[in-house]
């Protein structure tokens, strides 16, 4: 039976794949010469929100140990 730790992992791996992607697509891209610059900006802010949901799903992970 999956828990919800486990969904959590798959989402984090799942998310992890997307943003490395988008480094590279955005890398290429970047690198191509001449590029449309509001396709640019739509995938690195589309990365900046996996960051964001990345660093949620972390944090939902770590249990709190308040000592």
């Amino acid at each position: 039976m999956l828990t919800d730790r486990d969904a959590l992992l798959r989402k984090l791996h799942q998310l992890r794949s997307e943003h490395r992607d988008l480094d590279t697509v955005i890398a290429r891209l970047a690198d191509s010469g001449p590029v449309d610059q509001l396709h640019l900006q739509r995938l690195k802010k589309r990365k900046l929100a996996l960051k964001d949901e990345l660093a949620w799903l972390e944090s939902r992970l770590i249990p709190d140990n308040i000592a």
